[in-house]
């Protein structure tokens, strides 16, 4: 099977589908934000015209109340991948969510360290900028694996690093025996070309609606955390509030966007199986 992977805006979407035309594969989907349903045009949801005929999975399975995890994540991927490969097709898993990756296809093994209640409701009293502090100054390097606006995340991390006494790279932990023979292959561009995609990406997604679809989902689902702490909505939604103006707020999504790719980028360095911008074997022979 094939993994995709690179950060927003480089370009997996267009490349997994044409490799897939070609391959006679299908796609399953390994971003945290496509598996909730109305998440379209702010989390760049490739559309139906999009995807050209080519199945996509993992995609619009819950609403966003729900607080989807990894491990489901993992769980239901693996069902696809097993029912793909029945069909005599290729899985092509495609996305930017490292983690999503991990637990899919490297064997990863989450921390077990039991919840602390008392401690989780004490975090959720801080801001979410005092939330990154704080794990910064427990756990540098695990903090910078975390995006710095999901409380959700960063509650649980600081929660296994204050109950564990140990940082997060040490709890977590890789299984004896990868499931899947899996060949890597990593999309980016240079720097300044992929900050250009990215602005131009947030602009067309102003064009498509994006100020539409944030107030929509708030109208039938209110100020849930799903939408408060995900790129995009978050911005949109504090011009909504009048704490910004609309220029502000799409500079700081470029801005944020931006910060977000950097970071995906750094986490996906660290496999070393991943081959950059190059052309799958299969597809050489």
């Amino acid at each position: 099977m094939i993994a995709i992977v690179g950060a927003t805006a480089s370009g997996k979407t267009a490349y997994s589908i044409e490799l897939a035309k070609k391959i006679d594969g299908e796609i399953i989907s390994a971003d945290s934000r496509l598996v909730y349903k109305g998440f379209d045009i702010t989390c760049a949801k490739p559309t139906i015209e999009e995807q050209d005929g080519i199945p996509h999975h993992m995609m619009d399975i819950v609403e966003p109340e729900i607080e989807y995890s990894g491990g489901l994540y993992a769980q239901a991927a693996k069902k696809c991948i097993y029912e793909i490969l029945e069909r005599g097709k290729t899985p092509i898993v495609v996305g930017g969510t490292g983690l999503y990756f991990r637990l899919l296809l490297e064997n990863y093994i989450m921390p077990q360290v039991e919840p602390d209640y008392d401690l989780r409701e004490r975090l959720k009293e801080l801001p979410v900028e005092d939330l990154y502090s704080r794990l910064m100054e427990l756990d540098k390097d695990g903090a910078q694996t975390i995006e710095p606006n999901d409380r959700k995340k960063l509650i649980r991390a600081i929660e296994i690093v204050e109950i564990s006494g140990r940082p997060l790279s040490e709890v977590r932990g890789i299984g004896s025996e990868n499931e899947f023979e899996v060949e890597w292959i990593g999309r980016n561009f240079p720097r300044e070309i992929l900050y250009t995609r990215i602005n131009n990406r947030v602009e067309k997604m102003i064009e498509d609606g994006m100020v539409e679809e944030t107030q929509k989902l708030l109208k039938y689902h209110g100020r849930i955390p799903n939408l408060l702490y995900t790129i995009g909505y978050q911005e949109i939604i504090s011009y909504l509030d009048g704490v910004s103006t609309f220029s502000e707020a799409i500079e700081r999504l470029k801005q944020n966007t931006r910060r977000y790719a950097k970071r995906q980028l750094t986490w996906f360095r660290k496999n070393t199986l991943i081959k950059w911008d190059c052309y799958p074997e299969p597809l050489k022979k």
